[in-house]
């Protein structure tokens, strides 16, 4: 029993003396680390091997700033302010040209990166559009703020952004519209508290590219004037409209004139009878949605 027992002991630790194969040849040693090494520690030795402050995205972030946001993850909680060191795009993602911020419960604006095109920050709760947020950012094509709790946008926000093309500030809270750049395609407003009182009489005048404007469910009570030319969806769904003149669409005092580029003009959900206003249509190719009877 003795012989059987030393050969048996003797097969097992054979194979512990052997080699190891070559990937184990230098196993990670454990027990030389403390066990309490904690992430700040590692932060910190990284810290002190380094001199020169780091570069993200073209922004300066200082090493203190670094390790405070690769130690402490709660960091990136904090909305990107004007008062905050933090760079937009470490909240953001950022790609090619395209900044998309949604649903990250920012209030204001991000600064932006110069190259900028299209910037998308839905469903967050910015209060306000301050001038000062595109004064330097003219490379913008397409805006979306919509659902943001929007209520004032400053005079001269958008003044400068002569290559946009799309501005979104659908589902926010506003009274008013700002002045909008020249160059718009589609201008969404829906799903706000706009009065008429709140858009100029040349608000859409100058928009010669301006072919999709949607004001739905707002509290207009008239179709707002001088719609440009180039407008071929218009929609005016769920508002106080009570009467239209026959200039709102055509031109009275030509009755050859035809809008050829109009497709939809949407209506229903207003307190107007538009049967009542045939003459309105006359230049339309297509009447208006809504109730006739």
């Amino acid at each position: 029993m003795e012989t059987l027992q030393a050969t048996f002991f003797l097969f097992v630790f054979v194979p512990l003396v052997s080699p190891a194969p070559p990937l184990q040849q230098q196993p990670f040693q454990f027990e030389d680390y403390d066990a309490d090494v904690s992430m700040g520690s590692l932060i910190q030795q990284d810290y002190e091997m380094q001199s020169k402050d780091i570069i993200k995205d073209g922004t300066n972030i200082s090493l203190d700033t670094s390790l405070r946001l690769q130690g402490d993850d709660s960091q990136l909680d904090v909305p990107p302010t004007k008062d905050t060191n933090l760079p937009t795009c470490l909240l953001c993602v950022c790609l090619s040209g395209s900044v998309y911020c949604e649903e990250i419960d920012i209030e204001a604006v991000p600064p932006l990166p110069k190259e900028t095109a299209y910037l998308y920050a839905r469903f967050n709760k910015i209060k306000r559009i301050a001038a000062s947020d595109f004064a330097d950012i003219t490379t913008l094509r397409r805006i979306d703020f919509s659902g943001n709790r929007i209520e004032e946008i400053e005079d001269g926000a958008f003044s400068k952004l002569l290559l946009l093309e799309e501005l979104s500030l659908a589902e926010n809270r506003l009274v008013k519209l700002p002045v909008l750049p020249p160059k718009l395609t589609t201008f969404n407003a829906n799903q706000n508290r706009i009065k008429s009182r709140g858009i100029k009489a040349n608000a859409f005048k100058k928009l010669t590219n301006l072919a999709y404007l949607y004001l739905g469910h707002n509290a207009l009570e008239s179709v707002p004037l001088n719609l440009p030319e180039s407008l071929r969806i218009l929609h005016l769904q769920y508002n106080n409209i009570t009467t239209i003149t026959d200039d709102t669409f055509c031109k009275s005092n030509n009755t050859r004139y035809i809008r050829t580029r109009m497709d939809e003009i949407r209506m229903e959900g207003n307190p107007i009878v538009l049967a009542k206003h045939v003459n309105a249509f006359s230049c339309l190719r297509m009447l208006p949605v809504g109730t006739y009877y």
